[in-house]
């Protein structure tokens, strides 16, 4: 663009430039024949424009003529292929004229604004490749490190925009943002593992004490405090186990077992061992290639978050490889349906009371088994969580 812009306003400064020298020296040429015409004239009473048609007169070089009493050009392109330049002057009460052609100078302008146009054009296709291909390696280089930006966001911490180290590389802004870049994603995934490493230790920690708790816990004589005490301990070894979880699919270790499972089958025995009463629809025989015991606790965290949280029916709906469980309360928050689910965070108080950390963990699993778990509304309310499983596209054994 930049460049045709300069060629094009080279071309209007030589086109205005040239058709300016072109008026200058037609008027002049005017004037020296009008110069001889008044001579001619004064010396012998009639001049050359005796012979022509006075009414060609442009009227605006007439009224020149009479505004300034003196000498006065006019140039007419009333008729653009057949320009004049006229000349006039008032002598002893009779206006004299010359007309002077400018066929010749207007073919020799838009002789000079074609070559110029042609050789812009040539110039500019020889430019612009040069131009794009010069700016392609920056541009290749800023693709690569929004690239790595968007796997950073997507969770990828390990991806780098710069090859090597860069510690020490300064070269122009593009490295400096691929450095900076860098940077970034070192720092987050040294924060993340050090937030991983403090939750794992933490979970391991309790675990021993929190064993010992539970044992001396049976050994209490029976009554309404040791059930509470026994409630409360069940809750707290709950939460370690769902810690260490957590931290197990964070760290990466977490492999799928998978295998080609009868979603019907798994998913009622699912939403049985929940113990929580919810309606099951299947359609068809679905079949998806997953982990089954992973599925299994992604069902359940799922059907038992919908009876915490929300109300009665809760729903079960099974197509194809996709499994949607349903409730009738309140609904998600907004700020879980726009940055998931997190840990410790429940939402809204009208959600109900818990760790937060049921969803999180079957993100996580769905993660894992190659699945995606998607959270919405209902329109006539209530939450929907929604698991897309991939089908069992393998193909079939023979015989």
């Amino acid at each position: 663009m930049a460049s045709s812009v300069v060629a094009l306003a080279v071309g209007l400064l030589v086109h205005k430039t040239t058709l300016s020298w072109f008026m200058h020296q037609a008027r002049a040429r005017a004037y020296v024949a009008m110069e001889q015409d008044v001579a001619t004239y004064r010396r012998t009473g009639t001049a050359p424009s005796d012979e022509g048609d006075p009414r060609l007169i442009p009227p605006a070089l007439l009224e020149r003529v009479d505004r300034s009493g003196q000498y006065a050009t006019w140039y007419d392109d009333r008729r653009p292929d057949i320009p004049w330049m006229w000349a006039a002057q008032r002598v002893d009460g009779r206006v004299l004229f010359v007309q002077m052609d400018m066929t010749s100078e207007r073919l020799s302008l838009q002789a000079l604004d074609r070559h110029v146009m042609e050789a812009s054009l040539a110039v500019l296709a020889v430019v612009v490749p040069l131009a794009a291909l010069v700016a392609e390696l920056p541009n290749r280089r800023l693709r690569r490190v929004a690239r790595t930006a968007r796997r950073i966001a997507d969770g990828d911490l390990d991806a780098r925009a710069m090859m090597g180290d860069p510690r020490g590389r300064r070269g122009d802004e593009i490295t400096e943002i691929s450095v900076a870049v860098d940077e970034m994603a070192g720092a987050l995934q040294e924060r993340l593992r050090s937030e991983q490493r403090f939750t794992a230790d933490v979970a391991h920690e309790l675990r021993t004490p929190l064993m010992g708790l539970v044992t001396s816990t049976e050994l209490l004589p029976d009554g309404e405090v040791t059930d509470l005490v026994r409630d409360r301990v069940r809750a707290l070894r709950s939460l370690v186990e769902d810690l260490l979880e957590i931290t197990r699919i964070d760290a990466g270790v977490e492999h799928a077992d998978l295998a080609s499972v009868p979603l019907d089958q798994v998913v009622e025995e699912s939403v049985g061992r929940t113990g929580v009463e919810a309606g099951l629809t299947v359609t068809g025989a679905p079949v998806a290639y997953t982990d089954p015991r992973r599925l299994d606790r992604i069902i359940a965290n799922l059907v038992i978050n919908a009876h915490r949280h929300g109300s009665l029916p809760i729903e079960v709906t099974v197509s194809g490889t996709t499994i949607v469980v349903r409730d009738h309360g309140p609904g998600f928050p907004e700020a879980l349906l726009v940055d998931g689910p997190g840990r410790f965070r429940t939402g809204a108080a009208e959600r109900g009371r818990g760790h937060g950390l049921g969803l999180t963990i079957a993100t996580g699993h769905a993660g894992v088994i190659g699945g995606r778990l998607t959270f919405g509304n209902a329109p006539d309310g209530g939450a929907i969580a929604t698991l897309h499983l991939p089908a069992d596209d393998r193909p079939s054994s023979p015989g």
